[in-house]
């Protein structure tokens, strides 16, 4: 057996230690991000380091780097069809009004009936049935 065939037939060790050491940085840094108070670096820390780090979740523990080029096509086309529902959804649901659409200050409040059942206090606990 060559040094080729016997280094194909074991799989490449990840050192998932560090992985997650690099992971659990990343997330130090998105979160002490927003208390600079720098919108610039808030939307960095946010935004980029979530894309980083779900490619090295994506890489080192689902094994996207070793699958068949189909899966990468596949996880392709799945993000492009995931950007054109949002892109095309979003000017809709994000507007304020439209012509049978309204969305004032009220919009998330609970309807009457829903209010009265969360601030109605019942004592179920009590022990004279």
């Amino acid at each position: 057996m060559s040094a080729h065939e016997h280094a194909a037939a074991h799989p490449v060790h990840r050192n998932y230690v560090m992985i997650w050491a690099i992971l659990v940085g990343l997330l130090v840094i998105s979160v002490a991000g927003p208390f600079l108070g720098i919108r610039v670096v808030t939307l960095i820390t946010a935004f980029g380091i979530a894309l980083v780090k779900a490619y090295m979740v994506a890489k080192n523990f689902m094994h996207l780097d070793v699958e068949k080029p189909i899966i990468h096509w596949l996880l392709a086309i799945i993000l492009v069809l995931m950007v054109l529902l949002f892109s095309g959804l979003a000017p809709d649901v994000m507007k304020d009004s439209g012509r049978n659409w309204k969305k004032d200050a009220g919009f998330h409040t609970l309807p009457p009936a829903a209010e009265h059942a969360v601030t109605d206090k019942h004592d179920h606990g009590a022990k004279n049935h």
